[in-house]
């Protein structure tokens, strides 16, 4: 009874003290598009996410309603860091819904014009948007109707004391002086005029550490800049346990998926050293005879909301994991590594590749080093001295058997799509193509024509020669080669449907892949990728100059996931086998399940900035670098790193392979 009392008058006494609109409220989810775009069109870093914010420690005065119920010290503000803007996840600020939209634009446009200086919070948010409102004139009008909104709900400074008065004074006239007008129309509670624009530059601001959003109420229209960005990332990551970025999930266990923009900082565990309470004492040991240290490491409720439990958090502290200590939660991770007797074949002595260092925005030479691999399918590969492969005993010869057996299967299972593909392709190799631009030809190109009257409107004079409106179809020599590099870190290990995981789509598309550009003759390879740290691990599936033969697709069907994903280095190795290819035009097709990550510091910001340098280094080198993805968030990265025109999203995943074929068709048809 006392339970049921108790949540009925929390829920009543929360609901009454709550000060936010649940009306007029809009979540982040509707407009996130629109901010994500505004945020980019002014200037902000393609690189940085939009996500959910967390409730943070704030100040301001507080009613006797919100001290009763324990409300108004904690509020998802506004943040900005390296990576991301954070948001609120739902904005009722205001009665309006209108107000509250145009709130999360205004938000944006100030994020892409922020720029964080020892100035402090009050006056890098004064700068941001003076710089904002000349970038985005079209926002005055909203801005200014924001400001007038959100200074009716500030309390009066005249109610304030001490200090809190005259910071609570110094942001409500530098609201109002940001206004266009100057703020002319609005005044103090005092009956005062406020100051100009001029007057408030002129002023002298409060002390940068005097003003910060935990000693005010929060400014909706103001974000606070985070300068933890990418050092403390790599602090937790150079100290963290080998965790693997996703966890394996199983269709019939969900699991807890928590976006939100978490603040957290590496700690060290001392549960288990000797603190100031008592040292040993033989003769004192009758008296610690009840005591039995129970190792506790999670709660004992099985159903727990752990994102709600981190909602409560100021700040989450990482610790590593002591030995003997686990917990039974809804997210794990497989940390199990292949032996040594399991794992591919090495060949060679690994090759250096370069990374790209954007802090000091250098490429490292030689920082990451490309082993090459086979599976355990066929002897050895002869080395760079030429020895001789030594025939497959023991295990070997099993797992050759094996494979050739699931090669077969896998064979029987996608007849029908691989002769469907191939057809397809068959058709690519003798179709003719046209050739436009032509003085003469056997059609009008309608495109050209509609180009060359407009031109002739908008130049001075007539040309009299013979304009290039024609087209005809021609055919024409294939010279066309094609590096293939599918993702085979451990993330590919979770299920993509209810019944496949994304491995497995990986492995049915290679498959059929490569039984359609066997029909179609170009030459192509093959490879899987993934690392550890600076250890690249690439898996030849197939090599330039070999056949796909059984050995070649007993390999595909030998693929297995593991690892990381570090994506420049493997876009670096695929640029060298095609600089290599003496064909006109050179694809480089990746297959990929999610962003680049690993271990160490590519967990970030690092991983894009890397893999975007090795695109354009591609790029540069004359080929065609090509994105095919499955990951739902991929409109988030993929544009910065490949371009607009660069990747394909693929909505259905059971589909990869036609949309790997459409793609190539595609591609294909524009590079000839």
């Amino acid at each position: 009874m006392e339970e049921w009392v108790g949540e009925r008058w929390h829920r009543f006494i929360a609901r009454v003290a709550d000060a936010t609109y649940p009306e007029a409220a809009v979540p982040l989810e509707q407009v996130q598009r629109a901010v994500q775009m505004l945020f980019r069109a002014g200037g902000g870093d393609a690189l940085v996410r939009v996500v959910p914010a967390t409730a943070q420690k704030v100040g301001g005065p507080r009613g006797w309603l919100q001290k009763m119920a324990g409300a108004g010290e904690r509020a998802p503000t506004p943040t900005l860091d390296a990576q991301t803007l954070a948001l609120p996840p739902v904005l009722a600020v205001f009665p309006d819904v209108q107000l509250n939209r145009d709130l999360y634009l205004w938000l944006a446009a100030q994020g892409a014009c922020h720029v964080a200086t020892p100035a402090g919070w009050l006056a890098d948010n004064v700068a941001a948007t003076q710089r904002a409102l000349q970038r985005f004139p079209g926002l005055r009008t909203r801005y200014a109707r924001l400001v007038q909104a959100h200074l009716a709900q500030r309390a009066a400074p005249s109610r304030l004391q001490g200090s809190a008065r005259a910071l609570e004074q110094a942001v409500q006239d530098a609201l109002r002086a940001s206004l266009p007008e100057g703020g002319s129309g609005l005044a103090r509670d005092d009956g005062t005029s406020p100051p100009t624009s001029a007057a408030s530059q002129a002023s002298p601001l409060p002390p940068a550490s005097a003003v910060a959003p935990t000693t005010i109420a929060p400014v909706w229209l103001w974000l606070q800049a985070l300068h933890v960005g990418e050092d403390a990332a790599e602090s937790v990551a150079d100290g963290a346990e080998p965790e693997l970025p996703e966890a394996r999930k199983e269709p019939d266990k969900p699991v807890q998926q928590d976006h939100k923009r978490r603040r957290a900082q590496r700690t060290e565990d001392t549960t288990s050293k000797d603190g100031l309470v008592m040292f040993f004492r033989a003769e004192s040991i009758l008296s610690w005879s009840e005591f039995v240290r129970v190792n506790r490491t999670g709660d004992d409720e099985d159903n727990q909301d752990y994102s709600r439990v981190a909602d409560d958090m100021e700040e989450l502290h990482i610790a590593n994991r002591k030995p003997g200590e686990s917990l039974a939660a809804r997210i794990k991770f497989d940390l199990d590594l292949p032996s040594a007797s399991a794992d591919d074949l090495p060949v060679g002595e690994g090759e250096p590749l370069p990374e790209w260092d954007y802090k000091r925005q250098q490429l490292v030479e030689g920082r990451c080093r490309a082993q090459r691999l086979r599976a355990r399918t066929e002897p050895k590969a002869p080395d760079a001295a030429g020895a001789a492969a030594s025939p497959p005993a023991g295990d070997e010869a099993a797992a050759a058997s094996a494979a050739e057996t699931e090669a077969a299967a896998l064979a029987r299972r996608l007849k029908t799509t691989s002769r469907q593909v191939r057809r397809r392709f068959e058709a690519l190799r003798a179709a003719p193509r046209w050739q436009h631009g032509l003085t003469q030809g056997d059609e009008l190109d309608l495109d050209a024509w509609v180009r060359h009257q407009v031109e002739r409107r908008d130049r001075a004079h007539r040309h009299t020669e013979s304009p290039a409106i024609f087209s005809r179809r021609v055919r024409a020599e294939r010279s066309l080669s094609t590096v293939i590099l599918a993702d085979l870190s451990l993330s590919t290990d979770a299920y993509a449907t209810q019944t496949a995981r994304v491995v497995d789509l990986v492995r049915d598309s290679l498959f059929v892949f490569g039984n359609a550009l066997e029909g179609v003759g170009d030459p192509f390879e093959m490879l899987g990728f993934s690392s550890v740290r600076r250890a690249i691990r690439i898996h030849e599936l197939k090599r330039f100059g070999e056949p796909w033969n059984d050995a070649a697709r007993a390999r595909v069907a030998a693929i297995k996931p593991g690892f990381y994903t570090r994506m420049g280095a493997a876009v670096r190795y695929g640029t060298q086998r095609l600089a290599q290819r003496p064909e006109r035009q050179r694809l480089l097709l990746i297959l990929s399940d999610g962003k680049p990550n690993d271990l160490d510091h590519y967990e970030g910001r690092h991983g894009l900035e890397d893999t975007r340098h090795a695109v354009l280094a591609a790029r540069a080198a004359g080929l065609v670098p090509f994105c095919v993805t499955i990951d739902q968030e991929a409109n988030q990265y993929l544009p910065r790193l490949f371009g607009l025109h660069g990747y394909a999203l693929v909505h259905r995943p059971d589909q990869l392979a036609r949309a790997l074929t459409q793609v190539y068709v595609r591609l294909t048809a524009a590079v000839r």
